[in-house]
């Protein structure tokens, strides 16, 4: 049964690399989001937002800032000392992203780098998902969330926030040809979509009044879009129109101010000292042209009449003319008159990218695989400890022993994993801050390992109990007692008779190891799909989680195989050979004896 399953995979593979290859692009076809597009991509601001009513931010926004000078960086209240620990985004750009080689880029966070430099601090970026972003802020796991954050009532309730840096405002996509024609038109029994948590989440729900369809991030979003699979999408107005690329399917048919009126960076609400450092930094850079030569890079578009990024009191910045420079481009965002591709063509550029295939392998051995493999042997060898020790416990006499092994199983096992890698992650980790140094590898082993344990425990304790009493009880008739009979005897004959289910559990622990991410990664720390994800942020392609996957099979279904051969093995002992032969002598007769 073996040698078909792997010929299958082999199959599969080959079709997959094969159908890349037949059509795909040339080297350098596909752009890289993350990548400052410049000055020349420049577009105007839709005409609806020129003239519109903005929110209004100036409660908020502080009349003047504090002298650089006066500022002691010892006082910031950092996790780590002269250090800016940065929660971030991967899949967001041209605002927040990761280049190929690794480094936390786009507008957002290159901004933030000029900042710390004006306060003389170290800047460390770590990657992570937006809806845990905030709690991982205010729970001191990060000094500043740096994600594009609209600075809405509701949020400041958890977190404070710095002055702002940009403005914020959505975008309606839909699908080419559809009937949608605006804000105004979408309706209860639509598949709105939103990336989970954000503003336009809330917008949705507040005051289009629809439950939308949440995804993880706009990469996926955008592909269920161009298959109809969702009606229309709630947007970052810069997310979604450096996603959109000729001949794509879809298209932009309105705009809105955000609720919050402009976008910055997010800093724990007790920490007033660091929130006014970088209310200095941002205004230091306005100041001296940093912040228009970055906006000009990466966001290049007018800003609303009434609106300027730092105080109330900061310079105002000095810009090109986007709008004459998008109108002598004949650029515009509304502009999406593309031919449409041809649904092969939307399959090949999705999934079967042998380009980016190349492109994506080598980072995907040389840093998601290790990580990945040192995350699954970890917590496989914590699971199997601790599984042992709850398997031995659950089918203890003793009810203080079996009644604690079996709340920790229902517990574990019924607790979503993404949910206890969390609680480990911010719950226990501000605890253990002084042991890990914020370091989550620490902290998700652990995690992986008490949660495989819950399931390792139930597979060996059903393993010993398939275990004929009479193996015990002649083991003690032979004088073991019952430890080292349970040790030597019972224990490895269950052991055995559950690999196959082990391994599966292993295999589980592999795939499970992805979920890590959502304690924040610098990036020498990205698992396989990580890695995959973040450069299917910058190309907006599928095909690099085609090629994790492939990696993902390369090491799951040789272990299958093999665990089923050790299994039968195990089973029907070692096939005899002609040199195991006995000879026998023959029997000694009574008068033989006498």
């Amino acid at each position: 049964m073996a040698r078909p399953a792997l010929r299958l995979a082999a199959l599969f593979a080959t079709w997959a690399i094969v159908a890349g290859m037949a059509a795909a692009p040339p080297a350098g076809a596909r752009p890289d989001l993350c990548s400052p597009p410049g000055q020349e991509a420049a577009v105007a601001l839709p005409g609806n937002l020129a003239n519109a009513k903005r929110p209004r931010e100036d409660k908020y926004t502080t009349a003047g800032v504090e002298p650089l000078s006066s500022i002691d960086v010892t006082k910031l209240g950092l996790g780590t000392p002269g250090v800016l620990t940065v929660g971030t985004l991967t899949e967001s750009p041209p605002t927040n992203c990761i280049t190929a080689t690794g480094r936390y880029s786009g507008f957002d966070n290159e901004l933030l780098r000029a900042i710390a430099k004006k306060l003389g601090l170290r800047i460390q970026f770590v990657g992570t998902d937006f809806f845990g972003l905030l709690a991982q802020v205010e729970s001191g796991r990060f000094d500043v969330g740096s994600a594009s954050i609209n600075a809405t009532e509701e949020r400041r309730r958890m977190v404070g926030f710095t002055n702002g840096y940009d403005f914020g405002y959505m975008a309606l996509v839909v699908p080419a040809g559809s009937g949608i024609t605006g804000f105004d038109a979408l309706a209860r029994g639509q598949r709105i979509a939103v990336v989970q948590g954000t503003v336009e989440d809330a917008y949705a729900v507040d005051t289009l009044e629809v439950q939308p369809v949440r995804f993880p991030d706009s990469i996926t979003l955008y592909a269920s879009l161009k298959s109809r699979q969702v009606d229309a999408w709630v947007a970052p107005s810069l997310t979604a129109l450096n996603l959109l690329k000729p001949g794509d399917p879809a298209q932009i048919i309105g705009y809105t101010f955000t609720p919050a009126g402009f976008e910055a960076y997010a800093v724990a609400k007790r920490n007033q000292a660091l929130i006014s450092a970088l209310n200095a930094g941002l205004d230091a850079v306005i100041d001296d042209g940093t912040w228009p030569q970055l906006f000009t890079d990466w966001v290049p578009r007018p800003l609303p009449p009434d609106w300027q990024p730092g105080s109330k009191s900061a310079a105002t910045p000095h810009l090109p003319d986007f709008a004459a420079i998008a109108a002598r481009h004949h650029r515009t965002e509304a502009d999406q008159s593309y031919a449409p591709k041809s649904t092969l063509a939307q399959l090949r550029d999705s999934f079967f990218d042998w380009h980016l295939y190349r492109r994506a392998l080598p980072e995907l051995i040389k840093t998601g695989l290790p990580n990945t493999l040192l995350l699954t042997v970890s917590g496989g060898a914590i699971g199997l400890v601790a599984g042992l020790g709850l398997a031995v416990a659950g089918i203890s006499r003793s009810r203080w022993l079996r009644w604690p092994a079996r709340v920790y199983t229902d517990i574990f096992r019924g607790l979503p994993e993404v949910l206890i890698i969390l609680l480990i992650g911010l719950a226990v980790g501000p605890l253990v801050s002084g042991l890990t140094h914020n370091n989550p590898y620490p902290l998700g082993i652990a995690a992986l390992g008490l949660t495989a344990a819950a399931y390792i425990g139930e597979i060996l304790r059903s393993g010993i109990q398939s275990v004929e009493a009479g193996q015990l009880e002649a083991s003690r008739a032979l004088g073991f007692g019952y430890p080292a009979a349970m040790r030597l005897v019972v224990i490895p004959q269950g052991i055995r008779r559950v690999l196959p289910a082990l391994v599966n559990q292993f295999i589980a622990l592999l795939k499970a190891s992805a979920l890590l991410y959502f304690l924040g990664l610098v990036a020498g720390q990205r698992e396989l799909f990580q890695v995959a994800r973040d450069y299917n942020a910058q190309t907006g392609s599928l095909s690099p989680l085609v090629a994790a996957g492939l990696l993902y099979l390369a090491l799951t279904i040789p272990l299958t195989h093999l665990v089923n051969v050790v299994d039968q093995r195990l089973r029907r002992g070692r096939p005899a050979d002609a040199d195991d032969s006995v000879e026998l002598r023959p029997a000694i007769s009574s008068q033989e004896m006498t």
